[in-house]
């Protein structure tokens, strides 16, 4: 599947399930490698392994609003952090850790 065809279902589904006001937030561990970052933006693209039961794995840009966070950030470090969801369909990624090399 094309990435952004993914991309568009997922953002569809998540529309579709954000109808009720009171979601709650939910929260997925995430593992991938950074490809690169917006400063402008706050954001940085990372090439992420599947989230079973929620998203295929694919490089897409996340949000970082921490940021502290969103500065120790460079391309090629491999990271493990948190996808925080809210009900409406936003996310941001948060408790981002730069993984050492061997721990991809």
């Amino acid at each position: 599947m094309k990435p952004t065809f993914v991309i568009f279902v997922l953002l569809l589904s998540l529309a579709c399930s954000s109808a009720t006001k009171s979601a709650p937030q939910k929260h997925y561990q995430v593992t991938g490698k950074v490809v690169s970052i917006d400063a402008k933006e706050q954001t940085a693209a990372i090439d992420a392994a599947a989230i079973p039961g929620y998203m295929e794995a694919m490089t897409m840009d996340y949000p970082i609003h921490s940021k502290d966070e969103f500065a120790s950030l460079h391309p090629g470090d491999h990271i493990a952090g948190t996808l925080d969801v809210s009900g409406d369909g936003s996310y941001t990624l948060s408790h981002i850790k730069i993984l050492p090399v061997n721990q991809k």
